[in-house]
């Protein structure tokens, strides 16, 4: 009836649907109100003889049987038509019924039980779980068999010391702990009431995180037994007595690798946004240390985050000169990132973010800087001034 209001069965699913797609995960868990009452909207007498046939044909669809619930109907007396049997609602007494409704009931069942098995395992996970309903209701037995198993060993070794590999867990292995490290994170976090990471969560002991440097002094290298190229844990190089005069950042591999011999000097490289590291190594505190990353807006941000670190830092061919001197050689960057408040770059540098920005040279203009020629880069790392000897 396109002059009214009124329900028919259709849309009736159709609304109980979105309900169903807002609500389950609150109704897993005990949720909702009950009775869920939906209102049909019966047509008005004015409507009803406008087109009565319509209005027949709309009373006639709620007579057969459609699902479950109850449907309540009303008696009208109008002038014109005199006596008439209405549906005015319906009632739906759980959240089965309204999975009935929809076509959801064998999904629901699956969560539902699912949700009581853990929920009886696991108490403190029954409120939780309720933000896991698709994933209770659509994974195989064998998953949701993995997730109790993991669930149930970290709970009874809290601080194994384990790496995740060596779980002794039957049917998983790191790739299904990555995969499920989310849930694993939210389901373990109540039960051992513990907040964090899954490392900090479940006792586990982290992979070291590696980071390289080359040793561009005979000195330095000297004080390393000889060795000029170096990939060891943070912890590691953090503990080497080295002193260098002179330190380098730089964003990608390759353009370590170039580097040659400069009195006092070292370099890293291919850390990209994770420069948290180097406020981790005590002796970068007192040599310059120069980051040269792309000269984009994301190494621009890579800079202002490194100097969370070390404040001190400072940039090195990340400048307006640069960009505009290798105008031919400008890339286009995929995902420039929007207006930020980049607290640690200088004034210049943050004019420079702006630009790039409200794109003052082109669009989203990116350069590289493995497109740099190396003997102007060279000219420039060459001449940084380290601050003493490094013996």
């Amino acid at each position: 009836m396109t002059t009214t209001r009124a329900l028919d069965p259709r849309a009736v699913s159709a609304r109980l649907r979105t309900h169903y797609r807002n609500r389950r995960r609150e109704w897993l868990v005990g949720g909702g109100d009950w009775p869920l009452a939906v209102p049909l909207h019966p047509p008005t007498e004015r409507e009803a003889a406008r087109d009565l046939e319509a209005a027949r044909a709309w009373i006639a669809g709620w007579q057969a049987p459609h699902g479950p619930g109850e449907l309540v109907w009303t008696e009208r007396t109008w002038p014109s038509l005199g006596r008439q049997r209405l549906p005015e609602r319906l009632l739906l007494h759980d959240p089965e019924q309204v999975a009935d409704w929809i076509g959801e009931r064998e999904c629901w069942t699956t969560a539902v039980v699912r949700h009581r098995e853990l929920s009886r395992r696991f108490p403190p996970l029954a409120s939780r779980l309720g933000s896991h309903y698709d994933w209770l209701a659509d994974s195989t037995d064998t998953e949701v068999e993995r997730l109790g198993a993991v669930l149930a060993y970290l709970f009874e070794h809290p601080d194994s010391g384990h790496y995740i590999r060596q779980l002794p867990i039957s049917g998983v292995d790191s790739k299904w702990i990555s995969a499920n490290r989310a849930r694993v994170i939210d389901l373990l976090r109540p039960l051992l009431d513990r907040e964090g990471d899954l490392y900090q969560v479940a006792g586990l002991r982290r992979e070291p995180v590696l980071l390289r440097m080359r040793l561009l002094d005979p000195k330095l290298r000297a004080a390393v037994g000889g060795i000029g190229d170096i990939t060891a844990p943070v912890e590691e190089i953090a503990s080497l007595a080295l002193r260098p005069t002179r330190v380098f950042i730089v964003e990608n591999l390759q353009t370590g690798l170039a580097f040659t011999d400069l009195p006092g000097t070292l370099v890293f490289m291919g850390q990209g946004y994770a420069v948290d590291v180097f406020g981790a190594i005590p002796w970068l505190r007192d040599p310059p240390c120069h980051h040269w990353g792309d000269l984009d807006t994301h190494g621009l941000a890579i800079l202002n985050r490194l100097r969370s670190y070390l404040p001190r830092a400072r940039s090195l061919l990340m400048d307006e000169t640069t960009l505009l001197d290798h105008r031919d050689l400008w890339g286009q960057e995929p995902k420039p990132l929007g207006p930020q408040d980049l607290s640690h770059l200088d004034a210049a540098e943050r004019d420079l973010y702006a630009g790039l920005v409200s794109n003052r040279w082109g669009t989203s203009v990116r350069l590289e800087q493995e497109r740099i020629a190396w003997d102007y880069a060279w000219e420039r790392i060459s001449s940084s001034a380290p601050i003493r000897d490094s013996s």
